[in-house]
């Protein structure tokens, strides 16, 4: 796994590419991560891929929520429709800022 110095673009493979996909710099500003650095990377994919399906489930909610809302059948069922679409919005806006933590800490990739 590679890391381009320039933009922080992750390479898998066993050489880096001759030029970075992303912003276009040479083959010679990327170095090689240790072991360790590229674990926590195909670790953290896996549980950013967890956070991401999360956040989208969370937009069914709210979704259902706003149906619920609008539907206004009786006081104790808005209610519930409300704090349902409250706490989903609470719950991806952490999921938010905990992504940009594994962003800050190169645990993205």
């Amino acid at each position: 796994m590679w890391r381009c110095g320039v933009c922080g673009y992750v390479w898998d493979g066993e050489e880096p590419p001759e030029a970075c996909p992303k912003c276009g710099a040479p083959r010679e500003k990327y170095t090689q991560l240790d072991e360790k650095a590229a674990e926590l990377i195909e670790r953290s994919r896996f549980t950013n891929n967890l956070h991401m399906q999360l956040f989208s489930l969370l937009e069914q909610v709210i979704d259902l929520a706003e149906d619920g809302i609008d539907d206004n059948l009786d006081p104790p069922c808005v209610r519930i429709f409300k704090r349902a679409m409250e706490q989903a919005e609470i719950l991806q806006q952490s999921i938010k800022a905990e992504l940009q933590g594994h962003m800050n800490k190169g645990k993205w990739g």
